[in-house]
């Protein structure tokens, strides 16, 4: 129960500074506090206005809120989200966009479980959907899964990712983001061998751990630092009586958030402090830089307790799928059995999560891929989120994770929205062993 008891602490102080930022906005807006100008307490309105709106956000699942299409004629197409499996840790969800016909490029983006929702992948969803015929998995969080629902490990994952490569059927493309990019190769490598008809076209993996050894990070560095009991009794807690998963032994998102933050603590407290300034003086609005990216950073999702602590011992201690011995259901996983899916892998020179060197790996292991079907991009002055958002992303990797689908698809893409060919042409000197 102790563990139980530290679960609601957490989430007890995180929903008494909501309380507390809340009550300090009241406060401000009494009518009579407006007869006269009272700096201290419009600073005292906007901290309020912005604690409360960073503690909510620490418990709200955020939405796709997905922008329309534009079609060829000039119509605007709206997007929904249709589940096309359910599960009970997660979704293969399809982003469907009305009135469009079916695209020559069919897209599995592998979403991240590592603390925060797929909804973190908004802009790179954004800007493959006018090319590709998209679906995503969204992972839950582990508070709302009961206990009934059973385990989730790294195994499970793989599965997983094995039943949604299988239900796509073979003309997919696979893009996986992260966390998931050991795991979809090793997905890939249990397809090759087992049931090679499933197969995906081609495989891209964007910033993973596929051999953390290959260029050590802090990330790496931690794992390796701590004895997996020493972790186990530090980072894990059971889900309190507030959630559906009650009893459940997490790793708490909240946990995880406090980590993020220590990372960089002097950054996040500039922002925060600048955000208050520009709400105590009008200049702040709903949609600004700041709350855009706050509202996603801060929420954050529990992960299964079996799920992390497998991540840690397995992929990161142990380096079993860069060391090549990743077995799953007792069966040992050879990647060296992927003969036909072309890998290419994508890399940020200043990546500090999955550094330059670990990602790439992937095609040493890929023994029985031909060189013509391996690439691999490293993008210079990128960091981790760079590799699949922002200007990187959309200037220089998309059109070149394009061009790969596009040299695998069997036969050449029709490029609807496509990026100039000149653009890419200048990016290719960055692009060894090219697959065609």
């Amino acid at each position: 129960m102790r563990f139980m008891a530290s679960y609601d602490m957490m989430e007890t102080i995180r929903n008494t500074n909501q309380w507390l930022g809340a009550s300090a906005t009241a406060m401000a807006s009494y009518p009579a506090f407006s007869m006269f100008p009272n700096p201290a307490l419009e600073w005292m309105g906007a901290w309020g206005a912005v604690t409360e709106r960073s503690f909510s956000r620490m418990v709200v699942k955020p939405d796709w809120d997905l922008p329309t299409i534009v079609g060829p004629n000039g119509t605007d197409r709206v997007v929904n989200t249709k589940v096309e499996l359910e599960g009970d840790f997660g979704d293969l969800v399809y982003f469907d966009v009305q009135g469009s016909a079916k695209k020559p490029r069919k897209v599995l983006l592998v979403a991240p479980m590592s603390g925060h929702y797929a909804t973190l992948l908004r802009s790179t969803v954004i800007s493959l959907l006018p090319d590709c015929d998209l679906y995503i998995t969204d992972w839950h969080n582990a508070r709302d899964i009961p206990v009934s629902a059973g385990k989730f490990d790294i195994e499970d994952y793989t599965m997983r990712l094995v039943d949604y490569m299988r239900h796509l059927g073979p003309d997919t493309h696979v893009i996986a983001v992260c966390q998931p990019a050991p795991l979809t190769l090793a997905a890939t490598a249990y397809l090759a061998e087992e049931d090679p008809e499933a197969q995906p076209r081609s495989l891209t993996l964007i910033g993973g751990p596929i051999d953390p050894s290959a260029s050590p990070t802090d990330v790496t560095d931690f794992g390796h630092s701590v004895t997996m009991g020493q972790l186990e009794q530090s980072m894990i807690q059971q889900v309190g009586f507030k959630y559906k998963g009650v009893g459940r032994k997490v790793y708490p998102g909240l946990l995880q958030l406090t980590s993020f933050i220590s990372m960089n603590t002097d950054t996040h407290r500039d922002a925060f402090m600048g955000q208050i300034q520009r709400v105590a003086s009008g200049e702040a609005h709903e949609h600004d830089k700041h709350n855009k990216f706050y509202d996603e950073y801060l929420a954050v999702m529990d992960m299964t307790a079996e799920f992390y602590l497998s991540t840690v011992e397995r992929i990161f201690k142990d380096n079993e799928i860069g060391d090549n011995r990743f077995v799953v259901g007792g069966k040992k996983v050879d990647i060296g059995k992927i003969t036909t899916v072309a890998v290419k892998t994508v890399e940020g020179s200043k990546d500090d999560i999955s550094a330059p060197g670990q990602c790439v790996a992937a095609l040493d292991l890929c023994t029985g891929l031909p060189d013509s079907k391996k690439a691999s991009h490293l993008e210079d002055g990128a960091g981790h989120y760079g590799i699949f958002a922002g200007k990187s992303w959309r200037e220089n990797i998309r059109p070149l994770v394009l061009e790969f689908i596009d040299a695998n698809n069997g036969t050449e893409a029709k490029k609807t929205n496509a990026p100039a060919a000149k653009p890419v042409a200048k990016k290719k000197a960055a692009n060894t062993n090219t697959a065609a």
